[in-house]
Parts: structure tokens; sequence; C-alpha cells
């Protein structure tokens, strides 16, 4: 660590007594400061399993007691260049950008410290400094926190492969007194108000500033609601749902090879069981299947059958809609490989896009029995309904909507950028999954299109209004395009991820 040239005598946060923009700039560190833990071990964790591997952050998971040594015999700035390297090193920059915007934001907006964010938000100018390279919190510091400016190491790039290299450039991990001359090129002859860190390596940068403040580590500090960022965290990738720290990762790493035999045997050995029964073998494997309204019965002999509008939230919705109902169903997809509709147990279609072609398919498909489709286009994590495209409210009739929600305690059964075919898997990885579905009434003849005379759009409308308050979610105008430009940079479609 760098060491003290003054001994320093800063107040407490508690102390700062600013309100209403009484302070015009301000200065602050990020881990520990702005965020309650101290330690970024878990979002490099975060960085090297979901731009790298599962065994990059192994590597990493590992080399853990050579950081910590590092970090408090040798040097600040030395322990976090091990981490640079080992999270970074061989990574496309392009990879680096989408986990910081996909990924972190999650994570980091669960870790913002209240007491501190409240000095910081009512400043003017704001501006954090970091040992963390600003590629990995630049997003959300300036998106989430609202930061005019981040201050952080800059990594290396190749400019052949546009590869990290693993090390940083000049002038190195911007710690001590590296923080104080970033401020003051930054600032230039104009000291900040206010400085905040919570360590003695922040003294070098907290000195120059016109008013300095220690942020402590208590017991008694919280976090912010998430209500308090500057934006919604609506969209969000990767695969582990839990913050990676040592204790965390150490468990996932130890049951991940349980993990994967038990999601296999959850998977295989329900496919050639009858649905009556899959409900009971569920429960005998760890799986929670909740359900609840009214089921309708099957179609009679030459009519059309029931047309099932759900919510999306994972691919897993109309397998278990076919397990709760207990018999045959169809369903419709978009972008799903070939081969994830050959290992479908239950008979699946391939949407084109093209809404006369689409509209034919699923007209055929409710000719021959009940139908299963999702809407909304794609899946979505929080509480949070995408907007309802309204083709299937000129389908038919007889729609019924239905709510489906999930846990996944340890992995999510979804992704963006990862493939798509293992998220069964991944959702069945988890020790005790669970899905509730809710069978809502049949919509009333005068809500429908040719009963009612409504509009398709006030059918898609009045359908997602009636799922979302039964499970307490927000209806939103988003749609599948703006989370795929958000978190993959395409716009979902399989053809376009491939020319990536």
């Amino acid at each position: 660590m760098s060491p003290e040239k003054k001994s320093h005598n800063f107040p407490p946060i508690t102390e700062c007594g600013g309100v209403g923009g009484e302070y015009g700039s301000i200065a602050a560190d990020l881990d520990g400061t702005l965020l309650l833990s101290r330690s970024s071990f878990p979002y490099f964790m975060l960085v090297a399993v979901e731009a790298g591997s599962l065994f990059r952050g192994l590597i990493l998971l590992l080399s853990l007691p050579m950081v910590i040594f590092s970090y408090l015999l040798v040097s600040e700035s030395l322990g976090i260049q091990i981490l640079i390297f080992i999270s970074f090193v061989g990574l496309k920059v392009r990879d680096l950008e989408l986990v910081s915007r996909a990924v972190l934001p999650r994570f980091y907006a669960a870790d913002v410290r209240k007491d501190s964010f409240e000095v910081f938000d009512k400043c003017k100018r704001k501006v954090v400094v970091t040992a963390n390279p600003t590629v990995m919190v630049e997003a959300f510091v300036k998106d989430y926190l609202g930061a005019d400016k981040v201050l952080g190491t800059e990594i290396a790039v190749s400019p052949r492969t546009k590869r990290a290299t693993g090390f940083v450039k000049k002038p190195g991990v911007l710690v001590g007194d590296l923080k104080r001359l970033a401020i003051l090129k930054e600032f230039r002859d104009e000291s900040p108000d206010l400085g905040i860190g919570d360590r003695t390596s922040d003294h070098d940068f907290m000195s120059i500033c016109k008013k300095g403040y220690m942020v402590h580590a208590t017991k008694s500090a919280t976090t912010i609601p998430k209500e308090r960022l500057k934006r919604r965290i609506i969209f969000h990738d990767g695969r582990l749902v839990q913050r990676p720290t040592p204790l965390n990762a150490i468990i996932t790493y130890l049951w991940l090879p349980f993990g994967f035999i038990l999601s296999i045997i959850r998977v295989y050995f329900n496919l050639p069981m009858p649905r009556y029964v899959v409900r009971y073998t569920y429960e005998m494997l760890g799986i929670r299947l909740t359900i609840r309204g009214h089921r309708p019965p099957p179609p009679s002999p030459g009519t059309l059958g029931n047309l099932y509008v759900l919510n999306h939230r994972t691919a897993l919705d109309p397998i278990i809609v076919a397990i709760a109902l207990r018999r045959k169903i169809s369903c419709v997809t978009y972008s799903v490989s070939r081969l994830s509709l050959m290992l479908s147990p239950i008979p699946a279609v391939a949407l084109t896009r093209d809404r006369a072609a689409d509209a034919a398919r699923m007209r055929k498909l409710l000719e021959k029995g009940d139908l299963v489709i999702c809407p909304e286009g794609t899946t979505c994590r929080e509480e949070y309904l995408l907007r309802f495209s309204a083709l299937f409210a000129e389908l038919s009739d007889r729609i019924v909507p239905v709510a489906m929600n999930c846990k996944q305690g340890m992995f999510h059964g979804t992704t963006v950028r990862g493939v798509k075919f293992w998220d069964p898997y991944f959702f069945f990885m988890n020790p005790r999954p669970s899905y509730e579905v809710t069978f809502l009434d049949r919509l009333p003849e005068e809500m429908t299109v040719k009963g009612g005379g409504k509009t398709s759009f006030e059918v898609a409308n009045y359908v997602q209004k009636v799922i979302g308050d039964v499970l307490g979610f927000e209806c939103t105008e988003l749609t599948r395009k703006d989370k795929y430009l958000l978190l993959g940079g395409n716009d979902g479609k399989v053809e376009s991820i491939n020319k990536k």
C-alpha cells in the first residue's frame, strides 16, 4: 500500500452536512466508498466467468491467496494487477464492454452504500477515482450513479487482435499518489469541494480536496433501494445469480459437477415420462412446481384449441404448461436452433417473422389442438413485462392468459451472449429450482377481436395488464430488440448473432 506521507484525520462521512447542492464538485473512491463492499474480487470474478469461462474463474479463485498476500504484504497495486491479469488477459475488448454493461450493473446496484451515495448525489460535478479498470466500472458509474467522469486504471490492448494483454497502461494501477495526480490533471487549478474514500491510500487524493471525509466500514451501513439509481435495471445477462464472493464462488465450484449430473438426470429422466407423472417426478428430483387457477378442459373434437398466452421467463415455459395441463400441446418460438427444436419434448414450430406466414402456421396448429405462445418474444428476468405482440389476438377468441414465474438460486437458465442450448441445463443445475404456473380466466367475449370488436393491440395490452397484475410485475413498452441491443449488441436473431 502507499505509505502515509502525512498524518491525516478526516472526519467520518456521517458528519458531512452538505445539502441542496452546497458542494459543487466531488471526487469519490468506489470500492468501500460508494460501494458497501471493500473488495473488488467478486466483480473481477464476474468478468473472468462471464467474459471468459468457468475455467478462468476457477484459476482466479485458486489465485486468491496469492492476491491477498500481494495486496497486504507487498503492495495494493500488485494485488490488483494480478486480479486484472488473470481476469482480462486474452479477452476481446468488446466482450469486456458487453459484460460491464450487461452483467456487472445488477451486482453493483445491490452494493451501493446509502450514506456516501446521498452525499455524492447532491454534488453538481461528480468524479469517481478508482483502482478498478475503467472499462469495467464506467458503464455502471455513469449510467446508474450519475457520475460525470471515471478516472480508473487503463488496460493495455493489443492493436492487432483487439484483446486485452493483461497488463495496464502507464502510469499503472491507480492507487495512492496516482489517484492524487489523476485528480489534479482532471480538475487542474480548481480543487474538488469534497473528497471521500475508505482507506489510507485514499488520503493522497482526499488531502487536495477542500474537505475530506472517511467512509468507515460499519455494521450499520446500508444499501440504497434500487429505485434511487439513475436508471432502472430491467435487462441483465450472465449465468451467476449470486454475487461471487470467495465463499459463494467456492460453493458454486464445489456444486458444479454434482449440479451438472443432476441436471442431466432431471432432463432425460423426465423426457419419456407421461405428462401426468412428470409433476411428481419433478418433486422427487427436487424441482418445485406450483400450479394455481382453473385448468381449462381440452377442446372438443372439431373445435379450435385454446390459445395459452404466457409471459416469458425461460425456454421451459411451454413445457411447464404442458406438464401442468397433463396433456399434449404445441408451442411456437423465435430464433431457436434446429437441435433445440429436435430435442423439445413437445411439438415446437419455429416462426419466420413473416406476419402472414406465421399467422397461417399458428392457425393450423390451433386446428389440431391447444397452442402456447409467448408474445413478449424473449425472456425477462426482472419483475417487468415487455410489450406483447398483438398477432395472437387475431388468431382466436379462445385466449387463456397464463402467469409464469420461476426462482433460481445459483444459475440463470437464460442467456443473451451464451449458448442457448445450455439454458435448460443451467436451470436444472440449481439445487432447488421452482416454477409457478397460474391459469387465469379465459378472456370474456367482449375483450376479444371477433366477439367484442376490440383491436388486436387493445387485447394484447389487456392480457399484458392482467398477467402483470397477478404477478405484481410492471408493464413496459420495451421489446425484444431493446433487450438484445443493450445486452448483446445485436437484434436477437440467430443469423445476426452468428455473424458476430
